[in-house]
């Protein structure tokens, strides 16, 4: 299924005409701030999603040790292929994010590897324009590979922003808020009105710099692969009906003896929402569950 990704077009160059749903950042000083966001990228790795005309790819090139762009619309993947190929730091690849496996552009190569000597990745920044729809599937797909990332500079709709950065209790706060901030601290940088767009959008859109710092090993999560599943899959169900008390959204996956126990163990009442927990209140139910379920 092909997606389509915001795209980012100079308003010097003519422009591609855009796809339903697509709108394009058209403002250089805008551009400017969010590379600026990215801090300094003279020894890093820039995975940039959704080029588009390559405004930020244009001020990316003469900054990072190396440029991939990924790009799903085949014209304009080509469009910057001519434009940047005399670029040798630069890459652009013709791909749907969701798509492409990023172990094999950040892991260690086949028949490079020496043994006895540890892999360490090379720390790749992310800069992206991500619509709504599928803002949360590509930030987990992010977050998935997140051992190869430093941070996240990222332009969404500003009710999605609001999401991803609310705090436990508000009425913003959800399984993207809790997901985001278990494997990053997320930072509202500033608000773009729509006009910065062609064509303008009927919201206006904030950028996020999300810093990567995972915390499953800070809430006792120990960071295996089955563990993190396990407690994403525990948000998930925590998290499904949000009018639902979490003893209700629970209670269809585990003994209801477990857990009320779990439930006391971990001081959370069972009449509590899931949007009212912290992380941290979150990770003591999950583990408390899985020491009933393990037990039993």
């Amino acid at each position: 299924m092909r997606v389509n990704v915001p795209k980012v077009v100079s308003t010097r160059r003519p422009q591609h005409k855009p796809k339903l749903g697509q709108h394009f950042l058209a403002s250089d000083s805008f551009a400017l701030q969010i590379v600026d966001a990215l801090g300094d990228v003279s020894q890093n790795t820039v995975l940039e999603i959704g080029p588009g005309r390559g405004v930020l790819t244009s001020l990316l090139a003469k900054r990072v040790r190396r440029l991939i762009a990924v790009e799903l619309d085949r014209v304009l993947a080509a469009q910057l292929r001519l434009r940047f190929g005399m670029f040798p730091n630069v890459e652009v690849i013709e791909a749907d994010i969701l798509s492409v496996d990023l172990d094999s552009l950040f892991g260690p190569k086949p028949g490079l590897r020496r043994p006895g000597i540890e892999f360490r990745p090379e720390p790749v920044k992310v800069v992206g324009n991500l619509p709504y729809y599928i803002t949360s599937d590509i930030l987990l797909r992010l977050f998935d590979y997140s051992k190869y990332l430093e941070s996240i500079v990222i332009l969404v709709q500003r009710e999605v922003a609001d999401r991803i950065a609310a705090e436990p209790g508000s009425r913003d706060y959800g399984l993207l808020s809790a997901t985001a901030q278990l494997y990053a601290r997320v930072e509202k940088l500033f608000t773009l009105p729509p006009g910065a767009f062609a064509p303008p959008p009927k919201v206006h859109s904030t950028a996020l710099r999300l810093t990567i710092a995972p915390r499953l090993n800070e809430l006792g999560l120990d960071g295996d692969a089955a563990t993190k599943d396990g407690f994403i899959d525990f948000l998930k169900l925590s998290f499904g009906q949000k009018r639902k008390t979490l003893w209700n959204n629970l209670k269809s996956n585990y003994p209801e003896s477990d857990l009320r126990a779990a439930l006391a163990e971990a001081r959370v009442k069972p009449a509590a929402r899931a949007e009212t927990l912290s992380l941290e209140e979150s990770a003591a139910l999950f583990r408390a569950l899985r020491n009933h379920r393990d037990g039993s």
